[in-house]
């Protein structure tokens, strides 16, 4: 009997009616709906001596109903499969996320399902009301807390170059924008315009001369708009800058990278960040390239080759935070940066900057490596494609072997470096060679044949 199907984002294979179909069901309704064929194997065969009786798919309605909270209540049909009757539950996106399973709550990633973390339940719960988690009220802190003299410079940022300036007090300001309600601070607005310290907002920078050894360092915990500030200082410290004879009685000023794409990226981190996670955005200058890190991957339905075209609805994790440094003149429009950046780097002729989900985040790396020196080192590359092919299949044998084995101890086993596995893995995860299933701690890798 031939196979007619595969499980994916949205067809599980279950070949009898258990506690498994119900999880596969609310990681469906969390995600963008699916479908559970009951009586069917792994390889999307009917199972042989599977029956479904007259009261069958009404009694697995009941049990999901009983089981989900809130309660959801899938279509059940019978189909055919391979000339048999087997079972269908299937589901639509449920409107109010998340939906638990016995107090879990999963999602579909691919085919399978993955446990959802504190924050990314309640990111879920957040954008099921269209709202984010900055726009609601922090009470730990009072409007004591803010600075009018920081709500004053927001004021005077808008008002430049507007044609009908603000005219109202700062606590009117924050009122329109609600950044305070009812004469209580938003998480937004304690973070826009905190008159003290931020831990919550704590930037790591650092100047490396070796991945182990630091020559400078500064830990920066202020509000946001100040934050902006602080990193461009201390990168601007930390790069070269050359000077061009242009004939004019001025020399003109040319970085080591395009100071307006760097500007960019940090304001893209400061406005992006998760801030519900407790780890901290950090930047990392070498003589030759930046990495900049920030707590918060890119959400599901976006990939990064979707982020690099453009091709994709823009959606912003925080929307009170985000709005603010657009009425401030920072940001001119959602959705956009991605591509000024990569303008501004080619404009400046270096080679475009990656940009990948990394870790419990996102991180970027530019390089100061101008173009034409790329095109220069082919023939390099594509000795080192060659090396990586080789790389990858040692990656594959070592994980068929033990699928639990680390990334460190690919490291030591193959002998290249951490940034080299984490490559591999993800060109092998790309072409569908590899999956990861389960969390970094206590998941696995599935080789794929």
């Amino acid at each position: 009997m031939r196979t007619l199907l595969k499980e994916d984002i949205q067809t599980e294979f279950k070949s009898a009616f258990n506690d498994g179909v119900i999880e596969s069901l609310t990681a469906f309704a969390n995600t963008i709906g699916g479908r559970v064929l009951i009586g069917v194997d792994d390889k999307g065969k009917s199972v042989k001596g599977f029956t479904i009786g007259a009261e069958t798919l009404q009694k697995w309605v009941n049990e999901v109903k009983n089981k989900t909270q809130p309660s959801i209540i899938p279509d059940a049909n019978v189909v055919q499969v391979g000339g048999n009757e087997v079972g269908e539950l299937s589901v639509k996106e449920f409107p109010v996320k998340p939906v638990a399973f016995r107090g879990r709550y999963y999602k579909r990633v691919n085919n399978a399902n993955h446990l959802l973390s504190l924050s990314e339940i309640a990111d879920m719960h957040l954008r099921s009301f269209n709202t984010s988690w900055d726009s609601y009220i922090n009470p730990e802190r009072s409007i004591d807390s803010l600075s009018i003299e920081k709500v004053n410079r927001f004021i005077a940022n808008c008002n430049e170059d507007r044609q009908y300036p603000i005219t109202d007090d700062p606590l009117t300001v924050l009122n329109k924008y609600e950044l305070i309600k009812d004469a209580q601070v938003t998480n937004a607005a304690f973070l826009l315009f905190a008159r003290g310290d931020v831990f919550q907002a704590t930037i790591e920078l650092g100047r490396f001369s070796t991945p182990t050894s630091i020559k400078d360092g500064l830990t920066v915990r202020s509000d946001l708009f100040s934050e902006v500030d602080q990193v461009l200082d201390f990168i601007r410290k930390h790069i070269n800058k050359s000077y061009i004879i242009t004939g004019d009685p001025r020399r003109e000023e040319r970085w080591q990278y395009p100071m307006e794409a760097i500007r960019e990226i940090v304001i893209n981190m400061i406005v992006h960040r998760d801030y519900m996670d407790s780890g901290d955005s950090s930047v990392k200058i070498y003589d030759d390239f930046i990495e900049f890190f920030n707590p918060g991957s890119l959400p599901d339905n976006i990939t990064v080759e979707q982020l690099l075209s453009g091709d994709y609805s823009s959606w912003t994790r925080n929307k009170k935070i985000a709005a603010t440094f657009k009425e401030a003149q920072l940001i001119e429009k959602y959705g956009s940066g991605i591509k000024r950046i990569q303008e501004g780097f080619a404009a400046h002729g270096l080679v475009p900057p990656v940009f990948e989900n990394f870790q419990h985040g996102f991180r970027a790396i530019v390089y100061a490596e101008p173009l034409n020196e790329a095109m220069s080192t082919k023939v390099s590359e594509k000795t080192s494609e060659k090396t990586s092919e080789k790389t990858s299949e040692k990656i594959l044998g070592l994980l068929k072997s033990n699928p639990e084995t680390t990334i460190a101890e690919l490291t030591t086993a193959i002998g290249v470096s951490q940034r080299s596995i984490e490559r591999n893995l993800q060109k092998l995860q790309k072409e569908k060679k590899l999956v990861r299933i389960g969390p970094d701690k206590g998941g696995y890798w599935e080789v794929k044949e």
